[in-house]
């Protein structure tokens, strides 16, 4: 049998504020994207631009495993579940964190990872030649992208501007990384960017 795990593509792929902002600021448990910050997904839901839709259904398709930062998968698991974000799917999620948590729920699609390199090279095995996609929060997403881990970076650039909150692109170092557009779509909701990262 083949191991196609290094054929795995990694992208990066989040919905970030006009100006630079994966979250606003004011979060709070129950407000973990910060004051108003939900409506950075709003195209995610979107009935009017079948668009947005077909976009996050196609990345569904083509994903084989999610590598998400700590913060997030605490932020996020009472809506996640067991079956992690992609619900029904079940797709594999590496979970980047120093300590396993206390509370794990049985039966899920979660793995505790030390080391970007690691989660990366558990990913790629479990995607199997699929698509695995770097989700939040903005320090996993700086690791990835200032180590050369990222393939593709994927923007939803939603006109919204947050004034502050958490920015994403803040702690990259002083080195260029060069971009390739591959495509951009434009909606009501989002500006949808995808870009190749020149290696």
């Amino acid at each position: 049998m083949t191991n196609n795990s290094t054929k795995s593509k990694v992208v990066f792929d989040i919905s970030m504020s006009l100006d630079g902002f994966i979250a606003a600021s004011n979060r709070t448990a129950e407000e973990p994207m910060g004051a108003g910050g939900e409506r950075l997904h709003g195209w995610v839901m979107d009935d009017e631009d079948s668009r947005n839709r077909k976009l996050l259904e196609e990345a569904g398709q083509g994903l084989g495993a999610v590598i998400t930062g700590r913060v997030t998968y605490d932020d996020s698991l009472r809506w996640w579940g067991a079956n992690g974000p992609t619900g029904p799917a079940r797709i594999p999620v590496f979970v980047l964190t120093h300590q396993t948590p206390e509370n794990v729920p049985e039966d899920s699609v979660y793995t505790y990872v030390n080391g970007i390199e690691s989660a990366l090279e558990q990913a790629k095995k479990a995607a199997n030649g699929k698509v695995v996609s770097v989700m939040g929060g903005a320090d996993t997403a700086q690791q990835f992208i200032s180590a050369g881990l990222v393939d593709e970076i994927s923007i939803h650039l939603v006109p919204v501007l947050f004034g502050e909150g958490i920015p994403l692109f803040e702690k990259l170092g002083d080195e260029h990384i060069l971009l390739e557009p591959v495509t951009i779509m434009d909606t009501s909701k989002a500006t949808h960017l995808q870009y190749r990262v020149v290696k």
